[in-house]
């Protein structure tokens, strides 16, 4: 994995002093969490943005006790989407608080934790979002005014050596057919560096695919477009009588 000098030269000193605080009383009250987003991919590819936020990653059981926190400080806050994340507001600036994905699916756990990487950020020690899990949860998205492939391609082609592709591809299943799409198209955008994703991973996934060809399709009229895109499957499931796979998946 490729390390890089966080870049701070972006940011006013008012919000820089907002991100500090922020994660500062967080760490006061002893509450867990990791930092993602342009930060964390800048440490992995080397690639820097700068935003006008700050993503904070934390377990669900935690969301709460860290909203409290920064309203006890005087923050507003909002519980923005019960299903992932939350945000505590300095005028137009704010940081947001991740325990999942928009879809659901990649749920911040104890193995993000677990497998957190080391880093000064905002000149402070944290940890990072284990890369892995940072796949897993943009390989989702989709987006008609988003996509994050390029940030997935970016990710492996800087750590391609170094991932656990193991977890890795246990954390897309079910939708491994999602992660096999990304590393089809690491081969296409990096042609010359396409031996770094190991065979063992795209053999099982093609004899998946082949095990899927060889059986009856599915009875079951559902659209899993919805994990992709929250906007762009509307027609699948309010028109055409697809079931939203977002619903079956939490039960609902």
């Amino acid at each position: 994995m490729q390390a890089s000098t966080q870049d701070q030269n972006g940011l006013d000193p008012k919000i820089l002093n907002f991100y500090r605080q922020a994660l500062i009383l967080l760490k006061e009250s002893k509450v867990p969490f990791l930092i993602g987003g342009a930060y964390a991919f800048a440490r992995y590819t080397g690639i820097v943005r700068h935003t006008k936020d700050l993503d904070i990653f934390l377990h669900p059981r935690d969301c709460n006790r860290a909203l409290e926190a920064l309203s006890a400080a005087g923050y507003k806050t909002e519980l923005t989407d019960s299903v992932w994340i939350g945000k505590a507001f300095y005028g137009d600036d704010y940081v947001d608080i991740i325990f999942s994905s928009g879809n659901g699916i990649a749920e911040v756990d104890d193995l993000w934790f677990e497998h957190a990487v080391e880093e000064k950020v905002l000149g402070m020690p944290v940890r990072l979002c284990p890369v892995e899990e940072t796949i897993w949860s943009k390989g989702f998205v989709m987006e008609r005014d988003r996509y994050d492939g390029a940030d997935v391609a970016h990710l492996l082609r800087a750590c391609a050596e170094d991932l656990d592709w193991p977890r890795l591809l246990r954390r897309f299943d079910p939708q491994w057919r999602v992660l096999f799409s990304h590393l089809v198209l690491f081969g296409f955008i990096y042609p010359s560096e396409r031996s770094r994703i190991p065979n063992w991973i795209l053999q099982e996934l093609t004899s998946r695919l082949q095990d899927e060809m060889r059986s009856a399709a599915p009875k079951d009229r559902v659209c899993q477009g919805t994990l992709l895109s929250r906007t762009q499957y509307l027609a699948d499931t309010e028109l055409w009588g697809y079931q939203d796979a977002r619903l079956i998946s939490k039960g609902r």
